[in-house]
């Protein structure tokens, strides 16, 4: 009898064992998260290039969740004057992402994407704040808490809050949030360009409204652009000096390019195979 006792007991124990890693294994495949996209005008919507449906979506209901995991998505806008944006996002297990779009001409565009990703620290709290342009002031609650990019992990309740973003020659924008414990809420912002702040003069009904980007005097050859450190480790490249221009290439923080052209808000630089093209000044450092 004791010898039956025996051989069971550790039977039972790796059976325990074995189903315990099959529920682990097949909870890891079943994680789903929420996704809800709005957009002005409405967009067809992408992810990982893969068509998921137009603006407003919201995969919100059980069956029709997203697998937890990193995604690029693009939007595609209705209406053909504007450029589609596109942006990594995250996916995570029983949160909701959104993401909103409200598409412009020649930097006029603004929008945001609010996600939560869980912390080790069930009872922690944190704010990360990210912002197009960089050095954006940052307020919550109408209290300024820094410049942008920020994180905040003190004193920030598990409560309603609304965030501003101030930045001379750009349209202040406000958000509302809810952040919650063991949670990290992360804010990706995009900051409109003020077209009137930028040229006073065409707010004047008598004059011709211009574009707000004037180009320059061509720079000298031996001065250079410096791409700086960017959220996603990379400038876009734009065929004109504009955010809704079509992206012609790619460059990565820390490389050295020629500035050919400068504008309000841009640099045109020379890339490594003779194309040339715009890119945010936010983001790159000029040196001789």
């Amino acid at each position: 009898m004791k010898k039956v006792i025996f051989i069971v007991i550790p039977s039972v124990i790796l059976a325990l064992v074995v189903f315990l890693s099959f529920q682990f294994y097949i909870n890891r495949l079943s994680a789903k998260g929420a996704l809800q996209v709005t957009a002005n005008p409405q967009s067809k919507v992408y992810l990982d290039g893969k068509y998921i449906g137009q603006t407003p979506l919201c995969k919100c209901e059980a069956s029709d969740m997203i697998g937890s995991g990193n995604y690029t998505i693009r939007l595609e806008p209705s209406d053909s004057q504007f450029g589609q944006f596109e942006e990594k996002i995250t996916i995570s297990n029983s949160v909701l992402t959104v993401v909103d779009r409200k598409f412009g001409r020649a930097g006029e565009s603004e929008g945001s994407i609010i996600s939560l990703t869980p912390l080790k620290n069930k009872d922690a709290i944190e704010l990360m704040v990210v912002t197009f342009p960089e050095q954006v002031e940052v307020l919550l609650d109408n209290v300024t808490s820094g410049m942008s990019p920020l994180l905040l992990s003190k004193n920030i309740t598990e409560s309603d809050h609304t965030l501003r973003f101030k930045k001379a020659g750009y349209t202040e924008k406000p958000v509302r949030i809810r952040t919650s414990k063991g949670y990290r809420l992360t804010a990706t912002i995009y900051l409109a360009i003020d077209d009137q702040a930028l040229n006073p003069s065409s707010q004047s009904a008598s004059v011709t409204p211009s574009t707000p980007l004037t180009p320059l005097p061509s720079k000298a050859a031996a001065e250079k652009v410096t791409i700086l450190q960017t959220p996603n480790g990379f400038l876009r490249v734009r065929a004109s000096a504009s955010l809704s221009a079509a992206e012609i290439s790619r460059v990565e923080s820390g490389a050295t390019f020629d500035l050919v052209d400068e504008a309000t808000g841009w640099y045109k630089i020379t890339l490594t195979d003779g194309t040339e093209g715009w890119i945010s000044s936010d983001f790159a450092e000029k040196s001789e």
